[in-house]
């Protein structure tokens, strides 16, 4: 009988107290989502930027081509050229900036096509060995060059699509003769709404919506043995409304949406060995037994592996975030921007953009204003940041020119 209650008492002792194995999460990952070639997203016009980086559903303007193309075939003008220079990272450096170069031409009632030129440059690194080398000069930069078609389905509703090719020169040849540049494609499909002129009590209106995807395309990599990186693929929503006050006086309010189509980094931990003191299958920490070398490092602890191709990285994009729908949501950007039309030849311009900390934490207020002679227009904006993280524009005024050729060509109502 003794020996009957000494087996029992072993069992239970080996039921309860057994080794196990568990996931520990790393407590420091971060989960905000980065991509390559991240410059393709900046607002490189003074307009959308005196509004808070907005553009897919505000009306057309030569600069359409960095939101919506689709807004083309609404230009009561023939044809634009525009060109614009941001200064980036202003009160560090003064040879990093921006240039974005447009042209687009209305063919006719129903279609028009465009194209544009987008240049990222990262000033010059000079690299020195010691005192008594010459100094080596190195000047990354990236680009891309689009070109769109938009054709107007309806009288209120047109679609486009755009191409586009991006160089992201970035590797820096010092000492390493495998450097080189990074290329890739993407395609950009959009859509835009613009109603007709409608009467209210005290006022006339005009409804605007917009849509876009941008920067479809496969992933890239530096070198044969890098890691892969996506592209900024982002969904554009956004609405907006013209009050229209009489033939001198309109106010455009809008409202924009954005997320990254790109999957959200998983929380990674460590596999360790411990043992369960309590017998309930679980690690509790301050109860059971953790040995310090893991038996596997960096595993996924909850959420979903980013190693997908780059369609399947903007499904899974929609249900990955560890956090679950909540975490989803803060993955959503929103702008809110205004502007003030005086007889088509004055504006100003108000705009917020807000990001979740938790996803980058930019958050800006922007003010703007536009000047419009003969044919030449004249943008310009200011970024004020409201975050504890500042923006790289902090403080920086930028500058757009429009040259409109062939105004009046088109009427829109």
């Amino acid at each position: 009988m003794k020996n009957q209650l000494l087996l029992l008492f072993t069992l239970m002792c080996f039921i309860s107290i057994s080794a196990q194995t568990t996931i520990i999460p790393n407590p420091n990952d971060s989960r905000v989502i980065t991509t390559g070639m991240p410059f393709t997203l900046i607002a490189p016009d003074a307009r959308a930027a005196g509004m808070g980086d907005m553009g897919v559903a505000t009306s057309v303007d030569a600069f359409s081509q960095q939101w919506n193309s689709s807004k083309y075939v609404f230009s009561e003008t023939k044809s634009g050229l525009s060109l614009s220079y941001t200064p980036y990272l202003k009160k560090l450096v003064n040879d990093m900036g921006i240039a974005y170069l447009t042209y687009f031409n209305r063919l006719d009632e129903r279609s028009a096509f465009a194209a544009s030129f987008k240049y990222f440059g990262l000033g010059e690194i000079e690299f020195v060995n010691n005192e008594f080398d010459q100094p080596v000069i190195q000047k990354p930069n990236e680009l891309a060059f689009d070109v769109s078609y938009a054709l107007r389905l309806s009288d209120q509703y047109a679609m486009s699509v755009a191409m586009r090719y991006l160089l992201s020169d970035l590797r820096l040849n010092y000492d390493n003769n495998d450097a080189s540049a990074a290329s890739s494609f993407g395609v950009d499909i959009s859509g835009y709404y613009q109603s007709e002129e409608e009467v209210y009590a005290d006022f006339n209106g005009r409804w605007r919506a917009g849509w876009a995807i941008q920067n479809i395309g496969p992933k890239f990599k530096y070198d044969d043995g890098g890691a892969d990186n996506f592209q900024p693929t982002n969904l554009r929503l956004g609405g907006g409304f013209d009050f229209i006050f009489d033939q001198y006086n309109k106010l455009g309010v809008t409202l924009e949406v954005a997320k990254l189509l790109v999957p959200t980094p998983p929380v990674l931990g460590d596999v360790y060995n411990y043992t369960d003191n309590n017998g309930n299958g679980m690690y509790d920490e301050g109860i059971d037994d953790r040995e310090d070398t893991p038996i596997e490092e960096n595993v996924i602890y909850k959420g979903k592996s980013q190693d997908v191709n780059f369609l399947s990285g903007i499904f899974q994009s929609f249900g990955d975030a560890p956090g679950g729908f909540s975490e989803e949501l803060k993955e959503f950007t929103w702008a809110l921007g205004a502007e003030y039309m005086y007889q088509d030849s004055f504006a100003l311009r108000a705009g917020y953009f807000n990001e979740s900390e938790e996803k980058g934490a930019r958050k800006f207020m922007a003010l703007g204003a536009g000047f419009k002679a003969n044919v030449v227009n004249i943008d310009l904006s200011y970024l004020f940041s409201t975050a504890k993280v500042q923006s790289p524009l902090e403080g920086t005024l930028r500058f757009s020119l429009t040259f409109n050729i062939g105004s009046g060509e088109y009427m829109e109502y």
